[in-house]
């Protein structure tokens, strides 16, 4: 009967253990690039979270062991790890949400966001699809679930459990990180701004010496045409600078 009770007891913290862990990884679960997209199915989402608590809970059981053996600390606990685990989510979101930022610009550049929009919970042209499924793809390949489960390791060390984060930290590194996805989405699109800038600067100076030219019914199939050519030929250099981004923030997501 004691060993029964031992068992028991070890059973029980276990599982208290991994109720705590799977807040904080559940919450992110949500949000995180691939793993969190409407796509994948919610049953699927949740084995998902169940698996990364079991990886992550063996690393973080010493920080966790003596905020659970305190009882007065459990509500505060139950709060801040969602919490804490969306913020981790939403930083890794926001790179995805660049991805699309930049298909979007890049379409109506190029004057593809009507002809090959795509209808949905969130519609957008397919060159957001495009870009979005390729750096998913690429990312899963190059080991997006090893480093996911790192950098949720490495937030127990930011975030201790049991403490709450600081609002004016938060909204300081919430700002940091938009703006920093805004930056990044313009700057993947770039190269389809600045070609449709010039390919219209052409197009204007050929329709004021040629005023007889119907020049939007030979510029728009040219310049769609243009654009489809120069996403095959930018596309490589821009999902490599943002796996070169989803690294940086995996490395340091706060």
């Amino acid at each position: 009967m004691n060993d029964l009770a031992v068992l028991l007891g070890l059973g029980r913290e276990a599982l208290f253990l991994g109720f705590a862990v799977f807040l904080r990884v559940g919450a992110a679960m949500a949000l995180l690039p691939a793993f969190g997209e409407q796509s994948v199915p919610i049953r699927v989402r949740l084995g998902l979270g169940l698996a990364f608590t079991l990886i992550v809970a063996p690393a973080v059981a010493p920080a966790l062991a003596p905020v659970l053996a305190s009882p007065g600390s459990h509500p505060l606990l139950w709060l801040s790890e969602p919490l804490i685990g969306l913020a981790f989510g939403i930083s890794l979101r926001l790179l995805v949400i660049a991805l699309q930022i930049a298909g979007t610009i890049a379409a109506q550049s190029t004057s593809l966001s009507q002809a090959f929009a795509t209808a949905g919970a969130e519609p957008s042209p397919v060159v957001g699809q495009i870009l979005v499924l390729g750096g998913l793809a690429l990312a899963v390949t190059l080991g997006l679930h090893l480093r996911t489960a790192e950098a949720l390791v490495q937030t127990y060390r930011v975030f201790p459990p049991g403490t709450w984060p600081r609002a004016d930290e938060l909204l300081a590194w919430g700002l940091g990180r938009i703006s920093a996805s805004f930056s990044l989405g313009f700057s993947l699109a770039m190269p389809f701004v600045i070609a449709a800038l010039i390919y219209n600067v052409a197009l204007g100076v050929i329709n004021k010496a040629m005023p007889q030219l119907m020049v939007a019914f030979v510029g728009a199939p040219a310049l769609t045409l243009g654009g489809l050519v120069l996403l095959v030929l930018v596309m490589p250099a821009i999902l490599s600078v943002w796996i070169r981004a989803l690294g940086d923030t995996l490395a340091a997501p706060f």
